[in-house]
């Protein structure tokens, strides 16, 4: 199963990434954290089916957060090769893109980057508050 959804801050992506740890019957799932000038977008991957009610569960909190997103042709070649294997250094080089992580969720990758960035602008764009 995929999920693909637009947010509008680092707030709610760490949310979401906190959700994803403490769900147990998520524990497997993978996720995909791309920032962009103008929000991020994360993809979660669950490697089996969940239960209808699981199912609804998570597009219900989902779209508490933020907006399904339609993948466009070039975030669906960085998705294709992420899963194929490629580096995430050759695949944001690639396609010009901000993977911030990849794989299992992780809190503290996010928010490293959050901070690293807001460091170097010298200010904190409303995109990583």
């Amino acid at each position: 199963m995929e999920y693909v959804y637009f947010l509008s801050n680092a707030s709610v992506t760490l949310r979401i990434v906190n959700y994803f740890e403490t769900m147990p019957f998520l524990s497997s799932a993978s996720l995909t954290v791309i920032h962009q000038i103008n929000g991020w977008i994360v993809r979660i991957r669950i490697p089996f089916f969940l239960s209808c009610q699981e199912d609804a569960n998570v597009k219900a909190f989902l779209s508490e957060l933020g907006t399904k997103f339609n993948v466009h042709m070039k975030l669906q070649m960085v998705f294709w090769n992420l899963d194929m294997g490629e580096s995430v250094i050759n695949v944001m080089r690639n396609y010009q893109v901000v993977i911030v992580s990849y794989g299992k969720p992780n809190f503290n990758r996010i928010q490293n980057f959050r901070e690293e960035f807001s460091r170097g602008l010298g200010y904190q764009p409303e995109t990583l508050a």
